[in-house]
């Protein structure tokens, strides 16, 4: 039986200069996000986009994301075989496509984790268990965007 899983997050929008939206130009992009009992994560658009470049945007939002349920479910696959993780890092990076309308989509997303074990025993079993990773992830599982990963496993000297 599949189990369900509801989440929510408040949103509000920061960006009124006195005038709402009574023009493009008339307003900011920056809005807040937060969780119950979680520091707030201050957000805007991208810079393209009239946004505020030192606030995270949707788009870095995404790729954190992706990056992050990839990681959880790496770490909690190298516990159940025995794999020894001891860092983690990522870099993911994503291509989007603006559209004639001023609309949008990711075209590809790609993840580069580096990971480093402390048995040279299990290098290539962690290197394998990206696949997996990617096939359990609940945020990759709900895009229609390819996400590539290109995993970098090495042994801790």
């Amino acid at each position: 039986m599949d189990k369900t899983h509801e989440y929510e997050i408040q949103m509000a929008w920061t960006g009124n200069r006195g005038s709402g939206t009574s023009g493009y130009r008339a307003y900011d992009r920056n809005h807040v996000i937060q969780g119950k009992g979680k520091a707030p994560i201050n957000g805007s658009s991208d810079p393209n986009f009239r946004g505020d470049a030192t606030r995270y945007n949707p788009e870095e939002l995404f790729l954190a994301s992706l990056s992050a349920c990839h990681m959880l479910w790496f770490l909690h696959l190298c516990a159940d075989a025995g794999v020894i993780v001891e860092e983690y890092m990522d870099r993911a990076t994503g291509t989007m496509i603006e559209t004639p309308d001023g609309g949008g989509y990711f075209s590809e997303v790609r993840l580069y984790p580096r990971v480093i074990v402390s048995q040279a025993s299990t290098v290539d079993l962690a290197q394998s268990l990206h696949d997996r990773a990617h096939h359990l992830c609940f945020i990759a599982n709900s895009c229609k965007c390819p996400i590539r990963h290109f995993p970098e496993t090495l042994l801790k000297q």
